[in-house]
């Protein structure tokens, strides 16, 4: 088909989609729960800040969620980042791994201990890490010395890689752990935008020792803004606790602090949301995946783009639906998010490569054909979980 007419089709295809004259935002909320209830019920105790009874109770809601033993609540996902980092020895000077191909809060983390962000390719066929194209770039970059990766081109030590589950598809974590474990690497999953995902099985963030949720307005669910830290690990949960509690020692009355620690603590009233949020999941993810179904239908037999599908060993929670256009000219790209949003359909690209930005374009990166070709290529759709009834 020709370029004018691929890009037409698929606007039009997307549009009749809609068949509302409302505004079509990327994602938004859905407050249909107990929201109100829990949070007159938070502000009336009186107890809104972070020693609130909801924090404990989204926390362990929570963990019984996902399986996972210790769910630790913060002000927002970069700031569980910025401390699993820390909690797992990520020093000023070290590398960290991560993909160019996410948001830059990631970056920003792994920055704000003055380490240093190392960039990395994904695979078209999960949106995440490609686990084997980075085996093979870390066997000619790296040494192992003193039980540690060194880089022989920077001399800095490679202490950790973050995977990020991209629009909610879990990377494959078993591949990906066998390359950290050779490369004496440890792993902090951005799972960001993977709740209520799984992989083979267990919730994104089970086979690792930490990994960092998001509770952003425009998450799957929202505390308006929040995050979470989950580890099966009690001695992490009790040192990370520790930190992002400004590192108070216990005392009734006492302000002991033994180390420079963090107001990292997500307030009750924030969590009393996430709560009544946290109970819809498991519909919202229902809904969600019925309208991934429903838009691989509308481009099925498609030659010139899809519908991202979830890998075999994944059931996503479909965060984001992403169109991924087979051609890689941008003003194909550019006619359909112009056209769609000027016609109240919300569309977006993919974030701009972090590699590309100015603060981070001296970082060491390897090759990223991959996510360049995606970067032109990806279009998210509208997900909330509303659309579908």
């Amino acid at each position: 088909m020709k370029k004018n007419l691929v890009k037409k089709e698929i606007v039009d295809r997307l549009l009749n989609f809609k068949k509302s004259e409302k505004f079509i935002p990327l994602h938004s909320p859905t407050f249909n729960g107990n929201e109100e209830k829990y949070l007159v019920d938070c502000v009336k105790s009186n107890f809104v800040s972070s020693v609130g009874e909801y924090v404990n109770r989204f926390e362990r809601a929570l963990e019984s969620f996902t399986g996972i033993d210790n769910a630790i609540l913060t002000v927002n996902g970069t700031s569980a980042l910025h401390i699993s980092l820390i909690s797992l020895g990520v020093n000023r000077g070290d590398e960290v791994l991560l993909p160019a191909m996410t948001f830059v809060a990631t970056a920003n983390a792994i920055s704000y201990i003055g380490a240093i962000p190392h960039f990395i390719d994904v695979n078209e066929n999960t949106l995440g890490v490609d686990s084997d194209k980075l085996e093979e770039y870390l066997y000619k970059i790296v040494r192992i010395e003193n039980d540690q990766a060194i880089n022989v081109e920077t001399g800095k030590i490679i202490k950790a890689i973050i995977p990020m589950h991209t629009f909610g598809h879990s990377v494959d974590m078993d591949k990906l752990h066998r390359v950290a474990k050779k490369f004496k690497l440890e792993i902090i999953e951005d799972s960001a935008e993977s709740l209520g995902s799984k992989y083979n099985g267990k919730h994104t963030g089970k086979l690792s020792k930490l990994s960092a949720i998001s509770f952003n307005g425009n998450k799957i669910i929202t505390t308006g803004g929040g995050g979470a830290i989950l580890t099966d690990s009690d001695e992490l949960a009790s040192k990370i606790k520790h930190f992002i509690t400004t590192a108070k020692k216990p005392h009734k009355w006492e302000y002991e602090h033994d180390k420079v620690g963090y107001n990292y603590r997500m307030p009750a009233i924030n969590a009393s949301l996430g709560l009544a949020q946290l109970e819809q999941l498991a519909k919202f993810i229902k809904q969600k995946r019925e309208l991934a179904k429903e838009y691989r239908k509308l481009f099925k037999n498609f030659e010139d783009a899809y519908i991202f599908k979830e890998p075999d060993y994944a059931k996503s929670n479909y965060w984001l639906n992403a169109l991924i256009l087979k051609d890689t000219n941008l003003s194909i790209r550019n006619y359909i998010l112009k056209k769609t949003n000027l016609s109240g359909f919300m569309t977006r690209p993919v974030w701009k490569l972090i590699s590309n930005l100015t603060i981070y374009k001296n970082s060491p990166s390897m090759n990223l054909d991959s996510s360049k070709s995606l970067e032109n290529r990806i279009i998210n759709i509208p997900s909330s979980p509303w659309l579908i009834k």
